[in-house]
């Protein structure tokens, strides 16, 4: 009944009325803008220019964005994503949010396996809408002292602002390396406590380590083709082109070597 319910086609009509008010909001302002920016005297030949190369940049968030629905879609169905993303929400933000709440259920499957419990379901979608619903509400608030004490900060030391944003971004990618390689799955119990060949949780193993290693090359050779051509509009589209290149090296080793692809190992 709940598999049902996550495919059920009235979910799929509520997917498209999101989507339709986001555009409609979107147009919305953007009519105000024109008007304003005519208003101001900016030239139509300005105008055109700024909207076609703020859709064009737009097009890399876009692929991430739906990259990131695909990654969801294995635990909690296309519209729960579909619908988080439509709005506000990054792969940054929503894999680790779902995941917690996944773990915190008493699962160890995180996003890897698919939520028949709709408690755990209804636990998930709590966590992660709340979660983006808090900043709308402080920035607001607390934006400009924030603002004030960060422009401050750089005022001061702008190489020390360097590296804490750098290191904060580090250990980012780090929490995702971690789980890649080292797993959070083990191997089931019969009901003689012996092991046996099943996976409960994601595991790590030759896919996971694939994925890590041909995002990292991708992302590299990408940052120096951009460097090497000055190609300026690959770096907006490097990070997202690389994932769906390694998401592909996957699949490439899961259909033409499945026997290395079942290689896994845990702590």
């Amino acid at each position: 009944m709940f598999q049902d319910f996550k495919s059920d086609p009235f979910m799929f009509c509520i997917v498209i009325g999101v989507i339709l008010f986001v555009i409609a909001q979107s147009l919305f302002f953007l009519i105000r803008a024109v008007k304003r920016a005519k208003a101001l005297g900016i030239s139509n030949e300005k105008i055109k220019n700024t909207i076609s190369s703020s859709a064009v940049f737009s097009i890399a968030p876009a692929i991430s964005i739906a990259v990131t629905v695909l990654v969801l879609s294995v635990a909690l169905g296309y519209v729960l994503p579909w619908i988080r993303l439509s709005v506000i929400g990054a792969i940054s933000y929503e894999v680790p949010a779902a995941e917690n709440a996944i773990e915190a259920a008493g699962l160890s499957s995180g996003i890897g396996a698919d939520i028949t419990d709709p408690k755990i379901f209804t636990a998930v979608a709590w966590v992660m809408s709340l979660g983006c619903i808090l900043p709308l509400i402080l920035i607001p608030l607390i934006l400009k002292k924030i603002q004030k004490k960060v422009t401050g900060a750089v005022n001061k030391n702008a190489k020390w602002a360097d590296i804490m944003a750098a290191a904060a971004f580090i250990g980012l990618i780090c929490a995702f390396l971690g789980r890649g390689i080292a797993g959070t799955g083990e191997l089931a119990t019969n009901d003689a406590g012996e092991k046996i060949n099943v996976t409960i949780g994601d595991g790590a193993g030759i896919l996971s380590l694939a994925a890590i290693v041909s995002s990292i090359l991708f992302m590299l050779a990408l940052t120096l083709l951009n460097k090497k051509l000055q190609w300026k509009w690959l770096e907006a589209f490097s990070m997202p082109v690389a994932m769906i290149l390694s998401m592909a090296v996957v699949v490439l080793i899961s259909h033409f070597a499945p026997g290395l692809a079942a290689i896994e190992w845990r702590y």
